[in-house]
Order: structure tokens, then sequence, then C-alpha cells
């Protein structure tokens, strides 16, 4: 054996070997990604409890609305007069819209909720006294209701339960009926006051103009797009709130029509915030869509259909007009739940059942017609001031996370002497404290304060003295309720000891209580016996003061109240406070991509020695969306002994040190707490390293808030299984488009191999050798990303480039890895059917020979009448014929689904076919080189030829069958291997479009007997398109267009480069994550080869033509 094919043959080694790893790769992934996902997930949410009636609200004879319906809710568990109910209708209207294959019954949490707030009226007023940067002057403006005006009548729409986000038709559909539904409630109104005004009745008030949309999933982008359609009122709708709905892009992008009319909302919805032109072309006036307020609440990362990323509103709408907000950094909610869970998550529920009650103005008992102050309602009920007064927007200010708001910051200073600072306010005079509340000052001399009872003192520390060696940041957390149980001043110079009140009139003195954010507390501290010492309570406050707010001040002040005593013995110390001077840097940790891979195997472990920072902050240049970590913490030590002079760990530190608290920030999904870290996966709800990712989204900062009093071991390590479960969830759309790609390229290097004359491989064989390195892999994957890059760099789009190319890199080899295990299960069952098909007819044949099978062959003979009749000769004679009539009615007339299963079918019996004539030619060969390498069997293996071979000659065509030589069937037995591998290539191609097109089918059958309509035209273009190119030929051939070009005298368009053209476009599509977009370069191949075809059979024609006409000309 030579070099070279010891070289051949090792080169091949390693490629299978390649193939292998991809195959094992991917079910690793898969299986993980599973189980994880199959495990139940805790989301801390209480049931919410209701007592449902749901009241039809009747359609008018002249409209035609017979196939959904409209309901309103009732709570209470009378019984009640549904006619007289509707005639006493006086609140504001709010629509409720369900997503995919929801239920108008889904509305009765929020309504159920909503009618409870109403009857308690808002909340307690220390809940709109949280202190943030989102402070405003709120005087002159908006104040916050005492009582509510109105109550919210809740109405539903019906929507069959239908799959709206598999098909844009129903979406459509979705969308005019909630129009009508508009409509309708408003009418219905004004003819509830008729009806009052007839009977006598109190008919005041005003009628309200506009409904509140709330939308569920797929029923938020419905919301979206009643706003744009032609047929809507003007200003009938003015508020919106979606819950855990797709804004950016479908779910899962496979139909063309579900894509395209996504992008066709969005467009409008970017036009409609663009100023407009007067008729002269020069007087500019409000946009079209400047009324529409839009808040998106997504879930968070437990949250499997909608991730933050499609939720959020970046690029559709301004943050003038609306903000994102995850769950799980919603005030008073602070959880991450699943897609269904948002519905009843009482915690949520109650949060916005008491910010809609809000939007009402007290005047006309309708929303306000204000969109500064219906975004401040939402702003102050749903918004945390603890990303801002950590400082977390400097990561990313323009990310969907950013609160960037058209409100005015409060300046306070005019008690003050230094720097001018914003978001700074004294407390309300609600909070007020005596004065002789303060016992007695405390100066502290140390960097660190601690607070472990209400002991009635204020505590000095110096700014200038203590904040030196660079520690110049001031952190404060506690668990003492802001303005009420604690506060901090910052002063000029130390003076006599105010009290009480009178720090709000001094000058020199600037009250910074404010600024403290709210961190939501675990589990209650235990107490181990009436009156002794309890475990620490984890911080729900804290406060962080930069050395630019704290410039021109000499002291900072904590004054804390006192705590009365029960029957003389003091209050058990629940209550803690701990304050640091510190320098951020001493706390940073930065975890490189390198780091974080190593620590999938070995866990990275830090140890915290006493009197460290109180504040860590973990940057990890891989954000935890794709790459969760796994954090524990565990107490070395606390300076505290028992009797024994030994550690106790386990229950003495937990009197002194408070539970570690965990805060990680991501630019997309914005705040996410961990109250009581022990050992805890962190996860964000982000979406890195894709083409409309921005700088900076790769990334996620983590702050663990640690008792300085105590040593800790951390450990930090990369969860494998949540890591691959985030992968496919977050991916699962490249990696659907790079199949496609994949086998584009494969297809593209048969027809190249046919083009040359060379040997012409097989599917699995042609991807196989598009992952070869360097060259095909380099040409075929690195390019396109390449290409990516520079129309980043040409849109002004700035890409984390590191990310984005190695996520693009393993979601295409992952896809290549899905795609090797589709081929070979394909390949085998056409191998095992093939082989059993040519055994059955031998079989058959030689039964038919048995007297005992007579009847049988007498009954197949009677049938062969029905095989005689010209309508079925002529079908038989042309199946392609037959094949393309009935896949393209049934794409144009019935669903797209059922015409490519059609050709898919088509496909399976052509490959089919072509194997049992190569099986049947291979066995038959074999057979015939054996006699003729035994000299002895000539004779009679002449003899018996015909006979024995009557089983395998039925496959076979006759002028083959029947000679003498043993290579005469070489040709055609190839030539059917050729034919089977490349319309298994294409089989495959078309079996994934045919999938993408699946769901779109389920829809649709839930749909029969409702009256459906035609498939969307871009739908049955495309699939005609693939399915011209499936009927276009059963191999490569070799068709060309000769295109002239300047400086070029003929350019060859074959059919090869169609193919790598097309698989260039589909990755990139792929990149966008818009698989559907894939299908596209399917139908352009399907018109390109129709034209090959055609030119080509016209070149056949006017040469036989010309041929013909010489000869007349020579006769004459």
């Amino acid at each position: 054996m030579s070099r070279a094919e010891v070289r051949v043959r090792m080169l091949g080694f390693l490629l299978k070997c390649k193939v292998g790893v991809l195959v094992v790769i991917f079910l690793l992934v898969g299986f993980t990604a599973l189980y994880e996902l199959l495990k139940p997930v805790p989301n801390g949410c209480t049931m919410t409890y209701m007592y449902p009636t749901y009241i039809p609200i009747s359609t008018p004879a002249n409209e035609s609305s017979d196939k959904y319906g409209l309901f309103l809710y009732h709570e209470g568990w009378k019984k009640i007069d549904f006619i007289e109910h509707i005639k006493k209708l006086d609140g504001a209207p709010v629509l409720f819209i369900p997503g995919n294959g929801g239920s108008y019954k889904q509305v009765r949490s929020l309504a159920a909720e909503s009618s409870r707030a109403y009857e308690g009226g808002p909340l307690e007023e220390n809940f709109y006294q949280e202190a943030s940067f989102l402070n405003v002057d709120i005087s002159n403006s908006f104040k916050y209701p005492t009582k509510y005006k109105r109550m919210l009548d809740w109405f539903a729409v019906d929507l069959e339960g239908e799959h709206s986000a598999m098909d844009g038709r129903i979406l459509k559909e979705h969308t005019e009926y909630v129009v009508y539904s508009i409509h309708r409630i408003l009418d219905l109104y004004k003819d509830s006051r008729e009806a009052r005004s007839q009977e006598g009745a109190d008919a005041s008030g005003s009628l309200p103009n506009s409904v509140i949309l709330v939308g569920h999933s797929m029923g938020g982008f419905v919301a979206r797009a009643a706003v744009i359609h032609p047929r809507l009122r003007k200003s009938a709708i003015e508020t919106i709130l979606t819950l855990s709905s797709p804004h950016q892009a479908p779910p899962v992008a496979l139909q063309p029509s579900l894509g395209h009319y996504f992008s066709q909302v969005n467009h409008e919805w970017k036009k409609g915030f663009m100023p407009q032109a007067g008729h002269a072309g020069h007087t500019l006036y409000g946009s079209k869509l400047s009324h529409v307020l839009v808040i998106s609440v997504s879930g968070g990362f437990y949250d499997y259909q909608v991730r933050s990323k499609l939720a959020s509103l970046d690029g559709i709408v301004p943050s003038t007009n609306g903000f994102m907000i995850s769950s799980s950094s919603m005030k008073n909610v602070w959880r991450s739940m699943e897609h269904q869970t948002i519905l009843w998550c009482n915690q949520l529920v109650i949060q916005l059942s008491h910010t809609l009650l809000t939007l009402i103005n007290p005047e006309n008992g309708q929303p306000f017609t204000s969109l500064e102050k219906r975004l401040l309602v939402f702003t102050r009920m749903l918004q945390s001031g603890l990303p801002q007064s950590l400082g977390l927007f400097k990561l990313g200010e323009s990310s969907s996370a950013s609160q960037n708001l058209p409100i005015d910051r409060v300046k306070d200073t005019s008690h003050t002497t230094g720097l001018q600072i914003d978001g700074f306010s004294f407390c309300p005079p609600s909070f007020h404290w005596r004065g002789d509340v303060l016992e007695k000052d405390l100066s502290i001399h140390s960097t660190s304060v601690t607070v472990l009872a209400m002991d009635g003192r204020r505590r000095w520390l110096d700014i200038r003295n203590q904040s030196s060696n660079g520690k110049d940041h001031f952190i404060f957390v506690t668990n003492l309720a802001p303005c009420s149980g604690v506060r901090l001043h910052l002063w000029a110079e130390k003076r006599r000891s105010l009290t009480g009140d009178k720090l709000s009139i001094e000058k020199g003195v600037l009250e910074v209580t404010s600024k403290m954010a709210y961190i939501p507390t675990g589990p209650a501290p235990r107490q181990i016996e009436p009156g002794s010492q309890t475990e620490q309570a984890p911080p729900s406050s804290i406060l962080i003061l930069t050395p630019e707010e704290m410039q021109g001040y000499q002291f900072l002040t904590i004054s804390v109240a006192p705590r009365p005593t029960v029957s003389g013995r003091p209050p058990p110390a629940v209550s803690m406070a701990v304050g640091q001077f510190f320098n951020p840097k001493d706390g940073e940790r930065e975890f490189s991509p390198s780091l974080l891979l190593r620590t999938t195997y070995s866990e990275e472990e830090m140890l915290l020695k006493e009197d460290h920072n109180l504040a860590l902050n973990f940057s990890f240049s891989v954000s935890l969306g794709v790459l969760p970590v796994t954090v524990s913490l565990q107490t070395e030590g606390c300076g505290l002994k028992d009797s024994a002079d030994h550690v106790d760990q386990s229950s003495l530190c937990r009197l002194r040190c408070f539970p570690t608290v965990g805060l990680a920030w991501d630019s997309v999904s914005g705040l996410h707490v961990i109250p009581n870290i022990n050992s805890e996966t962190i996860i964000v709800d982000s979406s890195p390293a894709m083409w409309d990712s921005g700088q900076g989204s790769d990334r996620t900062i983590v702050f663990l808030l640690v008792d300085p009093h105590c040593s800790y071991k951390i450990s930090v390590g990369v969860s494998l299984a949540a890591a691959a479960s985030r992968f496919c969830l977050l991916y699962s759309s490249q990696i659907i488009g790079f199949m496609v790609t994949g086998v584009l390229f494969g297809l593209m290097r048969q027809a190249h191999a046919w083009e040359l004359d060379l040997s012409f491989p097989s599917i699995l064989e042609a991807v196989e050798l598009n992952l070869r390195m360097p060259r095909s892999f380099l040409l075929l994957a690195v390019l396109p990303i390449f290409a990516s890059l520079v129309m980043s760099l040409y849109t002004g789009h700035d890409l984390p480039v590191v990310s984005y190319v190695s996520v693009s890199m393993v979601c295409y080899l992952i896809a290549n890895g899905s795609l090797f295990i589709l081929i070979f299960s394909s390949q085998l069952i056409f191998y095992m059917v093939a082989i059993l098909h040519v055994f059955i007819k031998r079989s058959w044949l030689a039964w038919q020979e048995n007297v005992c099978a007579s009847f049988l062959y007498q009954i197949i003979d009677f049938s062969s009448i029905l095989w005689s009749l010209k309508v079925v000769q002529i079908l038989r004679s042309n199946p392609s014929l037959v094949a393309g009539f009935l896949s393209i009615s049934l794409v144009c007339f019935v669903h797209p689904a059922l015409g490519l299963i059609v050709l898919v079918f088509y496909h399976s019996l052509h490959c089919h076919a072509a194997l049992c004539s190569f099986l049947a030619a291979s066995f038959r060969s074999n057979a015939r080189r054996r006699e003729f390498n035994d000299p002895n069997s000539l004779s009679s293996s002449f003899l018996s030829q015909p006979k024995s071979n009557d089983a395998l000659d039925s496959l076979l065509p006759i002028d083959d069958s029947y000679s003498s030589s043993p290579n005469s069937v070489k040709g055609f037995g190839e030539s059917q291997l050729e034919i089977f591998n490349y319309k298994h290539g294409i089989l495959i191609l078309h079996l994934i479009a045919t999938l993408m097109f699946i769901p779109s089918l389920v829809a649709w059958l839930q749909r029969i007997g409702m009256g459906s309509s035609f498939p969307w035209f871009i739908d049955s273009v495309v699939c005609i398109g693939i399915i011209v190119h499936g009927l276009s030929g059963s191999r490569p051939d070799t068709y060309f267009l000769s295109i002239p070009l300047p400086f070029i005298r003929r350019t060859e368009v074959s059919l090869s480069l169609v193919f790598l053209l097309s698989g260039y476009y589909s990755f990139l599509c792929a990149l966008a994550a818009s698989p559907y977009k894939a299908l596209y370069a399917m139908a352009a191949i399907g018109a390109i080869s129709l034209a090959f075809r055609i030119i080509d059979r016209y070149r056949e024609v006017r040469s036989s033509h010309h041929k013909t006409n010489r000869k007349h000309s020579h006769r004459h």
C-alpha cells in the first residue's frame, strides 16, 4: 500500500472520528438539556383564589363574529342577573387577550385580585416611599391615591384556544377580532348609559374613550398588532401591558408568514414613532403612536418559551413610551416564573392589580390621558431603585434593562453646602421622630460600624479620616426600615447634636436616607428561645455612597430609632445594620472564559478572612445566561467560641453573621436577587452572542453582600446541566438554520463532484467532507461568520466578537451533529426496507411457481385489469406530474405542510426504487462473478442462468439483466446508487422544510370545522418553489447559464454555485435567528433549477431544429 493511500485512509479515519465526536456531543447536550428542562421549577409563588363568573357579551346582528367570543368577568359567589349587571357598567374597561393555546378564563386571577384591591384600597403608604434614584417631584404632577376612584371592568376574548404562535394567519385573525372587541366594549358602555337613562337611573360620569389591553404570550403581540390596524378607532388603545410576550420575533421562527407578520407589525411600530411631516413638507407633527404606552413583563430565566430577549422592546418602542421589566426584578415580586405561572402568581398579580388601579384618574374615573403620568405610575409601582443605587446602569445604559425615563431628577440643595446631588430628599413628614428619641452619640473610629439592636443612638463617622487608603466608598446594609427605623445624614461639620425633625431645617446637613434601596429578604430568623438571641436576619435595604456624593461633607451619621421594651425585658436582637468604608477594587474578581471552562471539572475556591469587603464584585466574562455558575459559601469562622473553646460554625456564627445576599445584573434582563445564598445556581435570562447583541451583553455582574465579621470559603463552578438546557433554549433557532445550511453545502459538494465527473459522494459523506480542516471549514463556516462581522461594522453595530464567534461555531457543529444522526437514521431505514423488499420479491417470484399459489395468481391477474386502463397508464408513466399536481394543489388550497409531505413521500419512493435496483444489481453481479471464477460451473450456470436470476431480473432493466458479462451491470448499479445519494440529499433538505411547517399544520388541524381560509400567499409561493426543486430531476445535471459580465468573457453559473450561495444565505439567516428565511433559499433553488431546465430544453430544441434545416438544405 502506497503512502498516498495510507494518508487518504488516515484522513478518512480522522474524519469519521470527528463525526463520532460531534454525534456524541449532540447526544450528551440533548439528553442533559432534556433532563434539566423536565425537572420541576421552583417559583415560590402563592396561588390566587377566586369565585369567577363569565358573562357572555352578545354580538349585534350585523356583525359576523361567531367564530370567537367576548366575555365580561364578575367576581363573587352570589348569582347575578347578566343583563342588569351589564347595564351597571361604569368602571374602566380592561381587555384580556390570551396567548398560544390559552383560554379566556385565564383572566380570573388578575380580575379577582383587582376586585379585592379596589375594595381594600391602595397599598400602605411606606410602599410608595421606597427611596431610590427614581425619586421625582410629584407634588405638582401626580399624587398617589388614598382611595381608588373606579374599579376595573375586566373583559376577555375567547379565541378557542388556537395555537397562534404557530401560524401567522391565525395571528392576523385574532388581531381583527380584538379590534372588533374593543369597538364592541366601547359601544357597550354607551348602550349601558342609555339603558340607565331610560330607566331613570344615575347615568353620570364620563364614558371611556380607550380600553387598557393586557395580553399574555402571543396575546401581547396581538395587542400591539391591533394598535396599527387600519380599522381601529382613534385613541381606542393607549395603554398595553404584556405578560411574557414576544415582541422582537416569534419564539421559534419556522413559518415564513409568521416571521413576515412579525416583521410587518414591528416595521409599522417603528414608523409610527417617527415625526410626521405636514402637507407642505416642512412642518412636523407628533408621531402617530406618541400617545401609546407599552409595558412588557418577562418571566425571567424560568420562562422557557419566551426569553427576556424576545420580550424586550428595544428598537420597537422608545424609552419615552415604555420599558421591559423582568418579574425577578419587580418590586414585591423578585421571582422568576414559568410561562403560565405569570398569570396566577399572587405576588405578581397583586402588584399589577394595584398598578392598573393607580392609572385611573380620580377626577373622571378613566385612565390618565397624559403619557408621562401613566409612565410614572408604572415606573414607581414596578421598578426598583436597586440597580441605580448600585451604579449598574453604567455597565449598559443602552440596554433594555436601563430605565431611561423622561422624568426630571429632584435636586434638593436648599440645605446643603457641598455638591448638588440628584435623587436625595428628606423622609416624608409621616415618618417623624420625637425630639428626645436619641439618647447618646457614639463616635466610630474604625472603617466598619455594626448595629445589633435598635438602641436609639446616633453614630458619627469621620469621612475624611476613615475613608483614607483608597477606601473612599461607603456601603450600608440593614434590615431596619428606612426613615422609621434608621436615618443617615451627611454633615459639613460636627456641631451640637440635633434630634428628631430639627435636622430637616438645619443648614449644612443632607439626609441621604432616601437613597436606600429595598432588597427582598429571605425567611424570618429563627429564635432559639423566648427572649434569647436569635439568628441574624438578612438585610432588607442597601445604601452606597460614592466619593462624588460625599464631597463637601466631613461626617456621616447613622441614627437608629429606639425600640420599646416588653415586660421590662429587652426585645430579641433581630435588628441589624452594618456599614463600611471600602475600596471597590479590593472586592473585585474577574472570571475569564478560560477560568470558567476550567471550573466545569474543578471548582474555583476563594478564602475570605475576617474584616473583608462587605460587597464583593464578581465579573463574569461569559454571560451566566449561557454558562450558569453554582456559588457555594461555607462559614469558616466568626470570632465566637463555645465553652470548650471550639468554633461552632453551625449555630454560633448564625447569631453574628447575617445571611449572604446575591445580586446578579445582566444588561438584557436586569436585576436578579438571590437571598440567603448557601449553594445556589445563579442564572440570568440573557441571550448573548447573537447578531443583534450589543457590547457588554456577554458579561454578568454578581454582587455578594457578605458579613465582614465572618470568614468564608467561596466555591464557584459552572453547572453543565444548566448550561446545556440554556444553550438549547437560547440557540435552537440558530441550530435549525444551520441544519439547513449543512444540507445545502452537502448538495453543493455532490453537484460539484457530478460536474467534474468525480466520485459521487453520499449526502453523509458530503457533510463529513464539509467539516474537513482547514480549507472546507474555513470556506463554509468561518467565511460567513466573518462576513456577518463586516456587515455589523458597516451598520454601526458593536458585536461582542469573541463570544459571538465562539457560540456561532458551537451551534454550527451541534447542528452538523444532529444532521449526521438524521441522515444516518434515514439511510439505515432505506437500506433495511430495500433489502427486505428484494428478499420478499425473490421469495414471491419463487412462490408463484407453486401450484398452491394459482388461486392468488388469478386474483392478481384479475386486478391487473385496473392497471391496464388508459388513465392509470398515463399516471404511472408520469409520476412527477401526479406528485406535482397533488402537492401544489394541497399547498395552494389546503395547507403547505400537506403538499410538502406528498413531496417527501415522492422522494422516498424514488430513493427506495433506486436503492432496490442497486442492491439487485449488486447481488446479481456478485453471483455472476462467483460463477465466472469457478470453471467447473460455467456450463451449468449458462444453462440455468435465466431461471435462477428471474427474481433479480424483475428489478432491473431488460437490456441489462441478460448479459453474460459479470461487469455489464457495473455502470447501471453505480448510476442507481448516485441517483439514490442525490435524491436522499434532496429528501433530507425537504424533510427539514416539512418539519418546519408541522407546528402550523397542528394549529390548522385544530381549526378543522371552524371555516379556515386559504393559506397565506407567501407560504404557498415558497412551498411551490420547494416542490419545483424536488421535481426538477433525479440527478444534478450540469445545466448552466452563460452570463456576459464586464471584463469577463463567459461566466458559468452551475448548480453547485447556486447551492453554495444558498448555503451562505441560510448561514446568515441562522446567525440572525431567522431560520424561516432559509426556506426562501430553497424556493430560489427551485426557481433557478426550473430556469436551467427550460433553457437547456430550449437549447436542445434549437439545436435539433438547426440540424434538421441543414439536412433539408443538403438534399436540395
